[in-house]
């Protein structure tokens, strides 16, 4: 077997509108309508759905849990403006700008909270 990339993963949320509304406004993701009433996020060629918690679509997670999830997401705008656009948007950041080791080498990121307390890395590859 040979595993080529990630289509999407799930996130369970207190609120899918709340959670729709904070990644297509201020991580600029394109909310989508799929299948019998999902919602989901999609960004490149992958996406995020999202369950909302007690009412999660099966099979689920063994145990769905809002505010769970740790994930880091790659981004060609740099960090500067990423950081001016948080800041005026009022969203915290909790570290950063900082160096880590991504999936492909070096990156840059920062840490930030989505409203249901889910760590969200956002980061720009480094030259190796």
């Amino acid at each position: 077997m040979k595993i080529v990339r990630l289509d999407h993963f799930v996130l369970t949320v207190a609120s899918i509108e709340v959670t729709a509304n904070f990644y297509a406004g201020i991580l600029g993701m394109e909310r989508i309508a799929f299948g019998d009433g999902r919602t989901a996020l999609k960004f490149s060629n992958q996406k995020i759905n999202l369950h909302e918690a007690g009412a999660e679509f099966l099979p689920k997670a063994a145990s769905p849990t809002p505010g769970s999830a740790d994930f880091c997401l790659i981004t060609e705008t740099p960090l500067d403006e990423i950081i001016e656009d948080l800041e005026e948007a009022g969203i915290a950041i909790e570290e950063g700008p900082v160096s880590r080791t991504g999936a492909t080498g070096p990156i840059r990121s920062i840490y930030l909270r989505d409203p249901d307390n889910n760590l969200v890395e956002i980061s720009n590859i480094q030259p190796s």
